[in-house]
């Protein structure tokens, strides 16, 4: 919506869905669509882009402070630091794989947690505000690496016959519901699993921004129509929900690294 047609709707009696040019202003798909900001070496970078990439340069650079000179007594960077990992290494990664299997596989799943929990985090940062991970294609890109680690143990562990086992949940004792528990199963695990895992994650981030959008726009709304009171309502909805939001950007980056171990302990597990 242009700044004109904004104009035009404070000054006239324009209501939000009256077809005079505000109804635009309503948060819909338009608002996770962003044009190119700038072209690198012919590839476009829009704001979900540049985000994701400041992102994961606050990452590597606050785990390089913290640990590129470490000391014997932790500084607070240092200290904070390690509070973040040892919470992924003990209470995710160690409770699913146990210390001696999943010790290999802590690199990742921190850098997982902390690289969605930042994605999440924009959301309620000023200027930026706007969740990455509300954009599917980057929760499809790494569930995607989740699903091809899952795979590839699978069958380095237990073979083409056991990771076909393992698929299928095969269990001769079924009979002659086997063959159609085994095609139920590998569809929900090849096919259900990968998706629902970068779903959950998605439509979490894109609700609560869609609903952020909502109380902020009816806060601006109902100030220049109905009346302050509304819009302190609305308002006080705001920062309830971006309080509420950064509960549940925390916890869906909990989520999300808490399954992921466990496809990875389902891959190591031996098959009965």
């Amino acid at each position: 919506m242009s700044a004109d047609q904004t104009t035009l709707a404070f000054e006239t009696d324009c209501h939000i869905f009256d077809g005079c040019g505000f109804d635009e202003v309503a948060p819909g798909l338009h608002s996770f669509v962003f044009q190119p900001l700038f072209t690198v070496g012919g590839y476009d970078f829009n704001k979900p882009m540049l985000l994701a990439f400041l992102g994961s340069l606050i990452i590597v650079g606050f785990f390089w402070a913290a640990f590129s000179k470490p000391k014997i007594v932790p500084g607070k960077l240092q200290m904070v630091a390690e509070a973040g990992y040892d919470f992924v290494r003990r209470g995710i990664v160690y409770e699913t794989l146990g210390k001696r299997e999943g010790d290999k596989y802590v690199p990742l799943m921190v850098s997982l947690f902390f690289f969605v929990w930042i994605m999440n985090l924009w959301s309620i940062i000023p200027v930026a505000a706007f969740p990455v991970t509300s954009i599917i294609a980057f929760p499809v890109g790494l569930a995607a690496i989740v699903y091809v680690l899952w795979v590839f143990l699978t069958f380095k562990k237990h073979g083409f016959v056991g990771a076909f086992k393992n698929f299928t949940g095969y269990d001769k004792s079924l009979g002659a519901v086997l063959p159609l528990s085994a095609t139920i199963e590998l569809f929900s695990n090849l096919l259900v699993r990968p998706f629902t895992h970068a779903v959950r994650l998605f439509a979490n981030m894109f609700a609560g921004h869609t609903l952020l959008l909502l109380f902020t726009i009816a806060s601006w709304y109902l100030l220049n129509g109905i009346g302050v009171a509304y819009a302190g309502v609305s308002f006080a909805m705001v920062i309830v929900m971006t309080i509420f939001e950064l509960f549940i950007q925390a916890v869906q980056a909990y989520v999300f690294v808490l399954l992921a171990t466990s496809y990875v302990q389902g891959a190591l597990a031996e098959h009965h």
